[in-house]
């Protein structure tokens, strides 16, 4: 028999990741990074220009690579293909521990 262990939602935790909060979520922005240049068919070197990026440093982020990237910088490529990015702060934390840091992508 296999044993099996249950993660978390959060893969990066699972592995252990120093800021695992923060690596998941570069990835989920880095993810829809991905889709919309896809959805629009564009080339790295396209979509590079638009975001202000070097193409190699666009294709080593969608390629994984964004340690050294931050989260500002890949909502400001979100902004310039054209979507709109809002930073809401939900209320206190009943419970008074830390809060944390999600993405949701509206419809």
């Amino acid at each position: 028999m296999i044993d099996m262990t249950h993660g978390t939602t959060n893969v990066y935790t699972d592995l252990d990741y120093e800021n695992a909060d923060e690596m998941l979520v570069k990835a989920q922005l880095v993810t829809k990074i991905s889709q919309i240049i896809n959805e629009r068919k564009w080339t790295q070197q396209k979509s590079a220009d638009v975001m202000g990026l070097p193409r190699p440093k666009l294709s080593k982020i969608l390629n994984g690579q964004f340690r050294g990237v931050s989260e500002a910088k890949l909502l400001d490529c979100l902004a310039r293909l054209g979507r709109n990015v809002q930073i809401v702060i939900g209320p206190e934390n009943a419970k008074a521990e830390a809060g944390h840091i999600e993405v949701v992508f509206a419809a």
